[in-house]
């Protein structure tokens, strides 16, 4: 199954994919301490905030290749890269599914929406989707947190998801604007 939705996508895609998967990654460690100064006095999980920020990087690909299955494969490559070098934040063989169930969420909602061109609503969504599955799921798995709690995690993760699925339609405008990756962004 793997290997027909991989040969769906040029060997460039494939590229921008793997990139997409390793900046989310790389930029994970460092953007998770500084949710942590600012939501740790207030008792908010910092993985709520700063997955918004990481979770863009799935969006970006979305919004660069936009096709279905794209944010699938960003989030299976970030889960074996996690599992497989037991890189920071690692939570085992657990990883897989919570790296995954975010792309597998933004995918069910590209398939149902169907977008011919990305707007900044679409990307505003997918952020909010990624980061509050991964929240929640995360939360179900490991923290169990209470009933109130977790909905006022799931909005704090709700408003860090949108802001960086418009970070990411920025990222993708400003692209547009320069015409760079210009094939592969005017099929999206």
């Amino acid at each position: 199954m793997l290997k027909k939705l991989v040969g769906r996508f040029s060997v460039f895609e494939i590229i921008v994919i793997a990139l997409m998967a390793t900046l989310g990654i790389a930029t994970k460690p460092v953007i998770v301490p500084l949710a942590h100064i600012i939501t740790g006095p207030l008792y908010i999980p910092g993985g709520a905030v700063a997955g918004g920020l990481y979770m863009m990087w799935i969006v970006l690909g979305v919004g660069l290749i936009g096709r279905v299955g794209v944010a699938t494969l960003i989030s299976i490559v970030q889960a074996i890269m996690v599992v497989s070098l037991g890189i920071y934040g690692t939570h085992g063989i657990v990883s897989f599914i919570t790296y995954i169930l975010p792309g597998l969420v933004v995918d069910l909602y590209i398939f149902i929406v169907r977008p011919k061109k990305f707007q900044r609503g679409h990307l505003f969504i997918c952020g909010i989707l990624a980061n509050i599955s991964g929240t929640f799921l995360v939360n179900v798995v490991f923290f169990r947190l209470p009933l109130v709690p977790l909905i006022l995690t799931l909005a704090v993760a709700s408003l860090s998801g949108g802001i960086g699925g418009l970070i990411a339609y920025t990222i993708l405008n400003k692209l547009k604007k320069n015409d760079v990756l210009e094939n592969l962004i005017n099929r999206g």
